[in-house]
């Protein structure tokens, strides 16, 4: 890829990657500085666990890819479905990432390490957006009708699960061995 090359939406992309993880580092803190507030804690996570932290990716991408979209993408002539394949697959590529990086080097090798934590939050975003920039520019695009219903559902069910998580290991604060907002 040659970067002197590169679209305005093709800059947008590359240039989410700093400024995602620098709002997600933002978001890891948002709930307790809001003082618990409930509504707060539908964007930001409420605790420890590994499903919490993927707030700190979720509303970034989806507010990232949708708000330039609606602001310059006419201007740009943005295909639409193009752009939110490459939403939807930064996003879902982001969301498993953080899991399967996390699950790989704490149970393997038994370690725990913020900075490795910290880390994996920018190398989750940095698949993503190179993964969603990638499919913009050489796919076909899939309906944005679909893409705009899975960021629903994933909204709804991070929601959900905010205030109903279910009893599993993912969901298990690791500081407090609490769910949710317990």
């Amino acid at each position: 890829m040659d970067f002197k090359t590169l679209t305005s939406p093709e800059i947008w992309i590359i240039a989410g990657i700093p400024i995602l993880f620098l709002i997600g580092s933002f978001l890891h803190f948002l709930y307790n500085f809001s003082g618990d507030n409930i509504l707060i804690g539908i964007i930001a996570p409420v605790n420890e666990s590994v499903w919490e932290h993927l707030k700190l990716v979720l509303w970034p991408i989806i507010l990232w890819w949708t708000i330039y979209y609606f602001a310059v993408g006419e201007i740009n002539n943005i295909d639409i479905n193009k752009w939110f394949t490459g939403a939807l697959v930064s996003l879902l590529t982001a969301l498993i990432t953080i899991p399967l990086l996390f699950y790989f080097y704490t149970e393997a090798f038994g370690v725990e390490s913020l900075v490795i934590d910290i880390m994996l939050l920018f190398i989750a975003l940095l698949f993503g957006q190179l993964l969603g920039l990638h499919f913009y520019i050489y796919s076909s695009g899939i309906n944005f009708v679909f893409s705009i219903i899975i960021f629903a559902l994933s909204i709804s069910i991070f929601t959900l699960f905010t205030f109903y998580p279910p009893h599993l290991p993912i969901f298990k604060d690791s500081t407090t061995g609490k769910y949710g907002t317990d």
